[in-house]
């Protein structure tokens, strides 16, 4: 979430986040279909964190390298970025969440091969890979969320020891939560990646959403309003 020192356009920042969004959701989407069945939650959380870590590299610079709404969220409320941009990001980064899911689903009919995106999915109860329980799904998302986004805010501070690792550091605490967070949700932490996977994955993904958006975007908030109370952190 590194700042760029001249100020891009509104129309690159957003191509930008389209872009790592698209790379993140493609990576960890990619991972879950082929490499979780047989191998489990590993490969899952290292692309995600690969995802993050090299998409962050490539266009950081430009839009911040948010590719999470829940990250942008955090971002504003700790007063790293504008309110006003907040609509235009989430826009970005669902499109771009959504194009990888679709790019998936264009695989698997040109292939005629049947992709659950049901199992890729976010959820509770049933749906839940342990059978965690809504309430046990929506605390953890908040918790994992905050954790993440209170990192994120840390190695991109100003006079931060992470200078130029901050994107490692990130992609290295998104694939810790996606580790801890798999087993509990599939792990979303990310309104975009959930709404991506629902798509295609079927009613019971869909009427399940609202815990993956409402869940992240609170722990993003929280994070936001707390990190300078707690850190003393300057914006």
């Amino acid at each position: 979430m590194a700042e760029s020192p001249v100020p891009a356009s509104l129309v690159r920042r957003l191509i930008a986040e389209t872009f790592g969004t698209y790379l993140l959701v493609f990576g960890v989407i990619g991972a879950a279909l082929f490499f979780a069945p047989d191998n489990g939650a590993l490969p899952v959380a290292l692309a995600v964190g690969l995802a993050v870590l090299t998409g962050a590299y490539a266009v950081g610079s430009i839009s911040g390298g948010h590719f999470n709404p829940a990250v942008t969220i955090g971002a504003a409320a700790a007063g790293r970025s504008r309110w006003a941009d907040l609509l235009p990001y989430w826009i970005a980064q669902i499109i771009g969440g959504v194009l990888a899911t679709l790019t998936f689903g264009l695989f698997g009919v040109l292939s005629g091969k049947s992709l659950d995106f049901g199992a890729v999915s976010n959820g509770y109860d049933a749906h839940s890979p342990l059978g965690f329980s809504l309430g046990s799904v929506l605390v953890a998302e908040i918790i994992a969320t905050m954790l993440f986004v209170l990192i994120i805010l840390g190695v991109t501070a100003a006079g931060s020891t992470t200078a130029g690792f901050a994107p490692l550091a990130i992609g290295l605490a998104l694939t810790l939560v996606h580790l801890v967070m798999i087993p509990i949700s599939n792990s979303s932490v990310n309104p975009a990646r959930s709404i991506a996977t629902a798509v295609l994955g079927g009613p019971d993904a869909l009427a399940q959403l609202w815990v993956f958006l409402v869940a992240p975007l609170v722990g993003g908030l929280i994070a936001g309003f707390i990190y300078r109370p707690l850190f003393g952190a300057k914006s």
